[in-house]
């Protein structure tokens, strides 16, 4: 038997001349309801999604060429990369189509080949995190991913400005393109088959591991971890792009905002209302969009937090081993690591973190900075820190 794999693209309009071919020379098309009344005219046809479902029905049917249909291109967000394993063995074809991204790019006359790819169709999709990435997103939507749905996320970081395009029904004659910004969305209806274009989180510069202290704004009272600490903290922490990370006492926002500019999603946890108005004001400065602030008292605030990889403790309010039991209860998989600025915060943090089974780290950083007198450099000595850390073996 042979087979045909083929990507329609968005319908008639768009089918390749080499998909028709193989449309026209199959006695069996197989595929969804909507491609099958679409191309299926005239056709003996088997309404099928499930590879496996696919798989049987071709195997029994036993025509000398089938073809199953599959929306878009078959090499992107495609059904075929599933079904081709239960075809082993039988003579496959796949056969490009033209897809929903590129007929997209040639409409608003972008080109996409420096876009960000991202399936919202059916599954949870966090767009903030997508749109620090530094590029254009482009989304597949559907389900109840909507675009409303995702340029409400958006809004709710506080990128309700961010420039999006949506496009919707391509291929049909209901076909629309709408641009505007994320706020002008959120309450608005969409087709099932939609798709999304959102530029790129401003004011985000991508810096390398420990940043300038005077990035930060200051005030009085509030504390700030500097710059040698938050370099080594990132490196202990071992943290990925697609990292979730929690900062417990959050402060100024330094750390939170380090860890933001490199991972997927951050968590900043904070009790004092000044703090969280100082790390919001350095958020946004930033363009550190995927740190949500938290106000609150921990271990309490970090209920309904999603499961960390990676857990920075800058602050505990007295409060330290309720904390970290927390931390090791909700995140046990989490690397953690601790500040400590006296004797007893060094012992409880290794204690608490030793006697749950967490392979334990110590290092102490002492760093001197220069300042000018007259006409020399003299070095000051800043307040000597310890960092513990520890990971689950």
């Amino acid at each position: 038997m042979k087979i045909f794999l083929i990507g329609c693209g968005c319908g008639e309009r768009s089918l390749t001349i080499e998909a028709s071919e193989a449309i026209r020379q199959s006695s069996l098309l197989v595929g969804s309801r909507r491609l099958l009344e679409q191309l299926g005219s005239g056709k003996p046809c088997a309404e099928a999604v499930r590879p496996e479902e696919i798989a049987s029905i071709l195997k029994e049917s036993g025509c000398d060429i089938a073809s199953v249909l599959f929306s878009g291109d078959s090499g992107f967000n495609s059904g075929a990369r599933i079904l081709l394993p239960y075809l082993e063995g039988e003579d496959v074809s796949v056969l490009p189509g033209i897809s929903s991204l590129q007929l997209f790019s040639a409409k608003l006359q972008i080109p996409w080949q420096g876009w960000h790819f991202c399936s919202a169709h059916g599954r949870q999709c966090d767009p903030v995190k997508e749109v620090c990435r530094g590029k254009p997103v482009f989304f597949l939507t559907g389900g109840c991913e909507t675009p409303a749905e995702l340029c409400r996320k958006l809004c709710e970081a506080g990128l309700e400005e961010l420039p999006v395009a949506i496009g919707e029904e391509f291929g049909g004659d209901a076909e629309t393109i709408r641009r505007g910004a994320a706020k002008d969305y959120v309450n608005q209806s969409f087709a099932t088959l939609s798709v999304m274009l959102a530029d790129r989180a401003p004011n985000r510069t991508r810096y390398l591991p420990g940043m300038p202290d005077d990035c930060f704004e200051r005030a009085e009272g509030i504390p700030m971890t500097k710059r040698e600490v938050r370099a080594m903290v990132l490196s202990l922490l071992e943290v990925e792009e697609d990292s979730v990370c929690w900062d417990i006492g959050t402060g100024t926002g330094s750390v939170a905002i380090e860890l933001a500019l490199h991972v997927g999603a951050v968590y900043g946890i904070e009790r004092d209302e000044n703090a969280l108005l100082l790390a919001e004001a350095n958020r946004r400065k930033l363009g550190a969009w995927n740190l949500r602030l938290i106000g609150g008292h921990a271990p309490e605030a970090l209920n309904g937090l999603p499961e960390a990889d990676a857990v920075f403790v800058g602050g505990t309010g007295g409060n330290g081993e309720e904390i970290l039991r927390a931390v090791m209860e909700k995140s046990p998989k989490a690397a953690v690591c601790v500040t400590a600025v006296t004797i007893e915060t060094l012992h409880l943090a290794t204690v608490t973190l030793e006697a749950a089974g967490y392979n334990t780290e110590i290092l102490q950083l002492s760093a001197s900075r220069s300042r000018v007198v007259g006409s020399s450099h003299m070095m000051t000595a800043q307040n000597p820190i310890w960092l513990i850390s520890g990971k689950k073996p």
